[in-house]
């Protein structure tokens, strides 16, 4: 009989079907012709060309290198009604789409209340994704 961490585990899994294989690098993705990903399941996801650009534009040029597509905003168990976003260029796009970017203090990870979700997806459709979790 499985025990309850396997279950739980293999339920994480059946939700984050939709999540990629691998993410790639924003400027990789600039150069390609259909900028993609191929999912877990094998299917692809495709990003509008417009919002790696739009993307591209709330950054510094080097930072493309930095940046990985799609920008995962993590739900988890631990923090309910909140959402987590991790990477130093993850956060600052998040948080110059939430007007709330401060350029003197670099963050590599920020909690938000998920209220917010709405406001990033309408913003970013294409280049974000919800990851489920259990810490």
């Amino acid at each position: 009989m499985p025990k309850d961490d396997e279950i739980i585990q293999k339920e994480l899994s059946r939700l984050n079907v939709h999540l990629p294989k691998s993410r790639k690098k924003l400027s990789q993705l600039l150069k390609e012709e259909e900028p993609k990903v191929q999912l877990k399941d094998g299917q692809f996801h495709y990003f509008k060309r417009e919002e790696l650009e739009y993307i591209l534009s709330l950054i510094e040029e080097h930072e493309r290198e930095f940046l990985y597509i799609p920008i995962i905003l993590e739900i988890t168990t631990t923090w309910h009604g909140y959402f987590r976003v991790r990477g130093k260029v993850a956060v600052k796009i998040i948080e110059k789409i939430l007007g709330n970017y401060d350029m003197l203090e670099e963050k590599t990870e920020i909690i938000l209340p998920r209220y917010l979700l709405p406001k990033i997806r309408k913003k970013l459709p294409t280049t974000t994704t919800y990851a489920f979790i259990v810490e």
